[in-house]
């Protein structure tokens, strides 16, 4: 699966398309220059207010920065074990019970991690 860049990673990508400093940008959306650092890796979320004017400043929209920085679709992967034919049902069942395992322990870790600041996107 490919993967995507956090909201921070688009803005810096785009930042540089756009061949702007980052103190430019930040002069632009009227915010410090570390502000804007933060945000582009990832350890801080901008408000509202400043994701939009650094669209703006981009000549993009808030919308566009933040699909961009979506992450995909994950498959059912619970139904694509159920379905398979060449599992048997203790299989079946032993896998989705690791999945689920699996896929709890990342999303608490990703609350952790957030909890405490640490920004890293979900999926990275």
């Amino acid at each position: 699966m490919e993967e995507t860049l956090s909201l921070g990673e688009i803005i810096r990508q785009q930042r540089r398309l756009a061949e702007l400093s980052m103190r430019q940008l930040a002069g632009m959306v009227g915010i410090s220059n570390p502000y804007l650092s933060q945000i582009e890796r990832g350890l801080r979320a901008p408000s509202q207010r400043v994701l939009h004017a650094i669209a703006a400043s981009l000549r993009t929209t808030a919308d566009s920065l933040v699909a961009q920085a979506e992450v995909p679709e994950a498959p059912d992967v619970l139904a694509v074990i159920a379905a398979d034919p060449n599992l048997t049902a203790r299989q079946r069942q032993a896998l989705g019970e690791v999945y689920r395992a699996m896929t709890e322990a990342t999303i608490t870790r990703r609350g952790r991690r957030s909890a405490n600041g640490n920004g890293k996107r979900p999926g990275a």
